[in-house]
């Protein structure tokens, strides 16, 4: 082994050796750290929207879904602990309402057996809720049995996070939607109590989240009985699942409330900010009232970019602007789908005659060798020059329907040869700039991405 691989691994092997997986932190460890109980306690001082909410919910005995979670979390703010001996008999077998409920209350000895047994249930599970609800257990048994609970927090980092989920990151596997909450939940939990943060090793899936998940929604809101929702896109025949939209949302509101700083992120705040989308149910009132920060201030979304090509999902996501009438179209799994005018439509690339041209966006079929003709988008514009004070025009083009993986050779007008690689859906990314019109040639070669 070279000198310099060999210190990286000797580097690498001494920093695990470092880590300390024991937890030290005083309770309440799960989520409420010093300045989120501050925070929600400041919000029923203020008498805020959502603790009025959520209050009425609570004292009107309302049947809530994850009770619980629910009774715990309104015994922390309001220190009525008759709501800790209702959360107690609500968890019933669920193993992350028991772990909250037993780190935020308190419990009684035996449910120190019974959540350590039901934790380790989950022991050869590696998917991100698994993992996340097993930290929970083991943050919340850190005095009970802090032997266990060391090793089952190294066992979810190293073995669990390390070993399975960046992998398959890298992979090119997205996390499911359905596991974001999940995802922040076990961020949160780590950090707040290891000082590990898990995002290192895939920080460019963290850095392109808050705008994926922005651009996976349809445009237009949906009304729910309480309020309105955004509704991530969806491929099942009938209306959407709430409580999918409710969870999304969840999930945004913990990721703000991990890492405010960096630009996406105050967009997102910006795009939660608003009143009519703010859950008012059983369900969701829970995590507005924990997760939400209405003091810190967001950047609007209008600026972001309206398309996004996730690479390692092989997902293309565009929609005409950031208005409610936009033009929306998602292309998944070889699949597209359209929204226009309030209703959404399976699209058959294949059988498009013409380009799919959404805003700035081309979506043309694969079919190599090809040519494709750019910049008629541009009032027909040719290759006049520009006008005073005109700018530029950036335009994407995206050939769908190519082999995964596969590399191209992209020869334009007056322009180098260059490659591209088609990703994981097959779908290869152009860019170019207008006003002017030229013809592009794509052939595959015969070598792949390595």
């Amino acid at each position: 082994m070279r000198p310099l691989a060999l210190l990286l691994v000797s580097l690498s092997a001494f920093a695990q050796q470092e880590e300390d997986f024991r937890v030290y932190t005083e309770s309440p460890r799960i989520f409420l750290r010093p300045q989120r109980l501050r925070l929600v306690q400041r919000e029923k001082e203020r008498q805020s929207i959502r603790w009025q909410q959520f209050e009425a919910l609570m004292v009107g005995k309302a049947p809530m879904p994850e009770a619980g979670f629910a009774n715990a979390l309104f015994a922390q703010t309001t220190k009525d602990k008759s709501y800790c001996a209702a959360a107690e008999r609500a968890v019933g077998n669920d193993t992350r309402q028991m772990a909250i409920v037993f780190d935020w209350c308190g419990a009684p000895a035996a449910l120190t057996a019974k959540l350590k047994v039901s934790a380790e249930r989950l022991a050869s599970a590696n998917d991100v809720p698994s993992l996340r609800t097993r930290a929970l257990a083991a943050v919340a048994l850190a005095e009970a049995d802090p032997a266990w609970s060391e090793a089952a927090m190294k066992d979810v980092v190293v073995r669990g996070w390390r070993g399975t989920i960046v992998p398959s990151i890298r992979a090119g596997k997205p996390i499911p939607r359905a596991h974001t909450l999940a995802l922040f939940e076990l961020l949160h939990v780590v950090r707040d109590n290891l000082n590990i943060d898990l995002r290192d090793p895939v920080q460019g899936l963290f850095r392109d989240l808050p705008v994926l998940m922005l651009l996976s929604y349809y445009p237009a809101a949906y009304p729910g009985a309480e309020n309105e929702f955004r509704v991530p896109y969806y491929t099942s025949d009938g209306e959407p699942d709430l409580k999918i939209a409710a969870e999304s949302r969840a999930a945004e509101l913990a990721m703000v409330a991990f890492d405010n700083n960096p630009v996406e992120i105050q967009s997102l705040q910006s795009w939660l900010l608003q009143d009519r989308y703010l859950m008012r149910g059983t369900f969701g009132i829970v995590y507005e009232y924990l997760w939400a920060n209405p003091y810190q201030p967001g950047i609007t979304y209008h600026y972001l970019p309206n398309v996004f090509h996730d690479k390692r999902g092989g997902r293309l996501f565009i929609r005409s602007n950031w208005e409610e009438d936009a033009t929306y179209f998602v292309y998944d799994n070889g699949a597209g789908q359209v929204f226009v005018n309030g209703k959404r439509a399976d699209v058959n690339v294949a059988a498009q005659a013409k380009p799919i041209r959404i805003g700035a966006a081309t979506i043309v079929l694969g079919k190599t060798p090809m040519k494709i003709e750019t910049g008629y988008t541009v009032e027909e514009r040719g290759n006049q020059p520009l006008e005073p004070g005109e700018k530029r025009i950036e335009e994407d083009w995206f050939v769908v329907g190519l082999k995964p993986g596969a590399r191209y050779d992209i020869e334009a007008d007056d322009e180098e040869l260059a490659e591209g690689f088609a990703d994981a859906g097959g779908t290869l990314a152009l860019h170019y700039s207008f006003p002017r019109t030229m013809t592009v040639r794509i052939r595959e070669t015969s070598v792949s991405r390595p």
